[in-house]
């Protein structure tokens, strides 16, 4: 996710044009990425049990997989990795935060808040997704250590999103009927335009 006002976890393409080198960069980050239609983005990740050396190789790489693609948040499953592990950045300045094998304890359930969302590994789809505003989750470090967050806003819809990318959940679940069909539409015209290509 972004933190751009709509709140997308893929970055606008009309800003003005950026760097050719920061460009290449996020399309090879972008080229790592599972896309949609992946079933490992539909099965639940496994609990990450080892924390070592390998484990914070791994957290720093997504964090720089995540930093180039121009997104805030990533889960492992989106590279490809059945691990209960995300790592977000709600702002530049911002430090990265890993969060591995989160639980969500608690949610503002009556108070939710609808905004669109995208996803990184569902490029050029964006659709509204309601989420609670505020959150509290319970996870553990890179150094298997326990780690509570609390977040509101910007913060609480990426660590949502990217919990549910653990879950095996997407964008196209949490949104309505008609926005599902027309994502799937969209989708579909643009791998039958690749093909054709």
């Amino acid at each position: 996710m972004s933190d751009e006002p709509d709140l997308r976890e893929e970055r606008i393409d009309d800003e003005a044009p950026r760097d050719p080198a920061i460009e290449a960069r996020r399309a090879a980050a972008l080229s790592l990425l599972t896309l949609y239609g992946d079933p490992i983005l539909r099965s639940r990740a496994t609990a990450v049990d080892r924390f070592d050396d390998t484990l914070g190789d791994q957290v720093r790489r997504m964090g720089a997989i995540m930093g180039d693609a121009l997104g805030v948040g990533l889960a492992a499953p989106q590279l490809g990795l059945s691990q209960r592990l995300l790592v977000y950045r709600v702002g530049p300045e911002a430090r990265l935060v890993a969060l591995l094998n989160p639980e969500v304890e608690w949610t503002s359930a009556a108070d939710v808040e609808t905004l669109d969302e995208g996803c990184l590994s569902i490029p050029g789809i964006a659709v509204e997704v309601e989420r609670p505003v505020h959150v509290r989750i319970r996870a553990q470090d890179e150094e298997g250590g326990d780690r509570v967050i609390e977040a509101s806003g910007l913060e609480a819809r990426v660590i949502q999103h990217e919990v549910d990318h653990l879950n095996g959940v997407l964008i196209l679940d949490r949104t309505t009927k008609s926005q599902r069909r027309e994502a799937l539409r969209t989708l579909r015209d643009a791998a039958l335009e690749s093909r054709a290509a």
